[in-house]
Order: structure tokens, then C-alpha cells, then sequence
């Protein structure tokens, strides 16, 4: 079908931080670890960034460093979530609307369970979809790398969009 265009797609996002900054370590904009923070120019939200990532993807934007890059002192302490719906934004300006979104926290110590409905709500108000439209999971590196010897935290995620 040469010269069609698809009504979907499918991005894909990763995200990470160091362990180490000022509290709290948020998880789409949800204070999941009020005694630890990441060390990050912005809010260090790896939930809110992968899923940009993945929506920039999805819509071939580009990436989050292409317009909100850690070497600009401007995005300094940035609020994760507030530069999510300025992605959504952008995808809507090039016709794509979020349509489904799949994320995966990765840490040891860091729990997603207690939050998870608080991050799906928070992550659909932001995308513009429903709570069923968002999952939200969670896993362990089992002790292996830098995320098992507690030293940091990820997040991938695939994001769908529709014309």
C-alpha cells in the first residue's frame, strides 16, 4: 500500500535515573517514595518520560531531548507530567491522539502496587483517554545490574495512537 497512510501506530519509550536526589521519586507525577528522589535536571519522572518518549515516537516527533534537552537550564526541576501534555499536544497537532498506553516501573525497592490506580488515573487524565486505556505494571531486575543493586530506576512503555 505505497502512499497510504496508517490510521495507528505504536511507540515505544525508556527512561532512567540515577537513585540519589532530593525526594520524592514520582511515578507520573505520583509520590511513590517520599524518603529517596533520582538525580535529574527535571522532576526525574521516568514513568511521565518514557511514555513522551514513546508518544514522540509513535507520531515520529522525535525524542524528549530534541525539544526539552537536560543541557537547557530552562527545564530545571521541569514538572514531568506538565511536559507529557505538551507532547500530547504536539501529537495532536500532527493528527495523532493517544489511544492506549502500556508502562512498565523497573526497580528493587521502589513499589508500584499501592499508587498503580493513582498513576493509571494520572497518566489518562494527562494522554486525554480512559483509565481502562492505561496500564500500569511493575517488576524487578531480581538483584542483577544497577536497577537489582538499588542504585536507579526505569520505566519503559509503548504508547498506540490514532488518526
Amino acid at each position: 500500500m505505497t502512499g497510504s497512510r496508517p490510521d495507528w501506530r505504536v511507540g515505544w519509550g525508556l527512561d532512567v535515573h540515577q537513585l540519589g536526589g532530593e525526594p520524592p521519586i514520582l511515578l507520573a507525577g505520583v509520590e511513590v517514595d517520599l524518603q529517596r528522589g533520582v538525580i535529574a535536571t527535571s522532576d526525574g519522572d521516568v514513568v511521565a518520560h518514557a511514555v513522551a518518549d514513546a508518544l514522540l515516537g509513535a507520531a515520529t516527533l522525535g525524542d524528549l531531548g530534541t525539544f526539552f534537552p537536560s543541557s537547557d537550564p530552562k527545564w530545571e526541576n521541569a514538572d514531568s507530567m506538565g511536559l507529557l501534555r505538551r507532547v500530547v499536544e504536539m501529537a495532536d497537532s500532527a493528527e495523532w491522539q493517544p489511544s492506549f498506553c502500556d508502562v512498565t516501573a523497573i526497580s528493587e525497592s521502589v513499589r508500584v502496587a499501592p499508587f498503580r490506580e493513582k498513576v493509571r488515573a494520572a497518566l489518562a487524565g494527562a494522554l486525554g483517554v480512559s483509565v481502562g486505556q492505561v496500564s500500569v505494571k511493575a517488576t524487578t531486575t531480581d538483584g542483577l545490574g544497577w536497577i537489582g543493586r538499588d542504585q536507579g530506576i526505569a520505566a519503559v512503555a509503548a504508547v498506540t495512537v490514532v488518526r
